[in-house]
């Protein structure tokens, strides 16, 4: 009789339903690959979330066709996944305005919460500055021109966020020429200023550089929370639950 029970416990384990979960796209920024994007790839996945973590050539193509390459792989990684309910976005840097343009030519049904790190939402003035010195261009690629705050800007052209975003920025640099040229506070490659983006939900400033910001504990602590409820701050954060 025991042992039929136990069977029976068993089969119902094995025939329950996978719990559903937020897929979360993470998108990496100018000049990086994914790599730089593992470590909240990993704790997203600690934390619960199913997650696709998209390398793309950033410095190979303009804005708008790294927004379509770009985001439509992670869309399409995550609706392969039967368990997915939501589609979320973690970004950091170019990956923001990536998600904010791709935004601006088709709606994704699905979408849930968008985090941004760093993200140069009113364009850096270090894209400007640096724009004529040579090997920018190489560096960069044709997105790099796109990002600074004059007639080429993507980042001005498009509109405010009509989808729930959190922008998390942070004000310390390890680079000395771009925090000359940028207002303070700054992370090196934006100013903290220019982060912001009307329509945005919640807000917050870290202790970290443009470089580091997306692998810091507080940062992946800071997101995962927005990603569950909406809100940076821990009160508001248990009062929405």
């Amino acid at each position: 009789m025991r042992r039929l029970v136990l069977c029976a416990l068993l089969l119902s384990a094995a025939a329950a339903p996978v719990p559903a979960a937020d897929c979360v796209v993470l998108l990496h920024g100018l000049g990086r690959t994914s790599a730089s994007m593992d470590t909240m790839y990993d704790a997203l996945r600690e934390a619960g979330f199913l997650a696709v973590n998209v390398d793309y050539p950033s410095r190979d193509y303009p804005i708008g066709k790294l927004a379509r390459m770009a985001v439509t792989e992670g869309l399409e990684g995550c609706r392969a996944m039967p368990d997915a309910t939501k589609i979320d976005f973690v970004t950091h840097s170019l990956g923001g305005i990536l998600v904010r343009q791709y935004l601006s030519e088709a709606a994704i049904p699905e979408l849930g919460r968008v985090v941004m790190l760093a993200p140069p939402n009113q364009g850096s003035a270090v894209a400007d500055e640096l724009a004529d010195m040579p090997g920018y261009d190489w560096f960069t690629g044709p997105a790099g021109k796109q990002l600074g705050k004059g007639e080429e800007s993507v980042p001005l052209a498009l509109g405010p966020a009509d989808f729930e975003l959190g922008v998390i920025a942070g004000d310390r640099s390890i680079d000395p020429v771009g925090s000359a040229i940028l207002d303070d506070p700054d992370d090196g490659k934006v100013s903290v200023a220019d982060t912001r983006l009307e329509g945005m939900d919640d807000f917050v400033v870290v202790e970290h550089s443009h470089a580091f910001i997306m692998s810091m504990d507080d940062t992946i602590e800071l997101t995962i929370r927005f990603l569950e409820t909406g809100h940076f701050a821990e009160e508001q954060a248990a009062q929405s639950q």
